[in-house]
């Protein structure tokens, strides 16, 4: 992690040297929850800044071009405090994710004391599982010889796919596990979606290749997921659509 770490610090540095209005910049993503990959992960970053006009934008550009272009980074993800906290309801997942595993890079811990609704938590997380869904559906169907295309997709798709599930188990009551076989094996027991079909992207990833043929590979994760976005709908309803003072802790 020591490369890592010097990116980060060199990132933070070079934020704090184009504008004084950084507040607050915060690690999350898979750097810090323990599932990186060298080759297929990204350092994900959020900045807080006191405010975020066209000319405090144009002052860290050039912070911003050296982390993607050189760096090969995603671009920073930019909220002041206020516009974090308005948008837990409609981010639900992402920031309950990043509120349970992130790394204060510089400044205060913004997500220490952030309010979560749950009841919408739950709705995204039937939209992001089958936003999921679709995309996979339509890779496939665009490309569906090109195996070096799919595998590519069905191991990039790991680490999203495993946020969800582990927010599936939070939306159904449940405390989800560390490892991302025990998760698929939560997920199975709770839906009766296939644990292994739910590994195609973990495998991907630890051995490069698949056990089985791809089509079928391919075909069974899409059916698991099926399974799981059904059992969701049907035993957690939706049953509040306002906003509530639902709080994670």
């Amino acid at each position: 992690m020591a490369a890592i770490d010097t990116k980060l610090a060199e990132f933070v540095k070079r934020l704090l040297a184009a504008s004084g209005e950084v507040e607050s910049v915060v690690l999350y993503g898979s750097a810090v929850h323990g599932d990186f990959h060298q080759a297929l992960s990204d350092l994900n970053v959020l900045c807080i800044l006191r405010t975020l006009g066209v000319k405090q934008l144009a002052a860290i550009a050039s912070v911003v071009k050296w982390w993607t272009a050189t760096e090969k980074q995603p671009a920073p993800l930019f909220f002041t405090a206020d516009e974090l906290r308005s948008a837990a309801d409609v981010f639900a997942v992402e920031l309950l994710d990043i509120q349970k595993d992130h790394r204060v890079l510089h400044g205060e811990d913004i997500f220490a004391n952030l309010t979560v609704p749950m009841n919408l938590h739950r709705v995204q997380v039937e939209h992001e599982l089958r936003t999921l869904l679709l995309k996979l559906r339509q890779q496939y169907v665009q490309t569906p010889d090109d195996e070096k295309i799919l595998r590519a997709v069905l191991a990039k798709s790991h680490s999203s796919a495993l946020t969800l599930l582990r927010h599936t188990l939070l939306a159904f009551g449940q405390n989800p596990a560390i490892s991302p076989r025990e998760i698929f094996a939560q997920i199975a027991s709770l839906t009766g979606a296939d644990a292994r079909a739910l590994a195609t992207g973990l495998e991907l990833r630890e051995k490069g290749s698949l056990s089985r043929e791809l089509a079928s590979s391919y075909d069974d994760l899409l059916t698991a997921l099926e399974k799981i976005i059904v059992t969701l709908d049907r035993n957690v309803p939706k049953s509040e659509w306002k906003r509530s003072a639902g709080v994670h802790s």
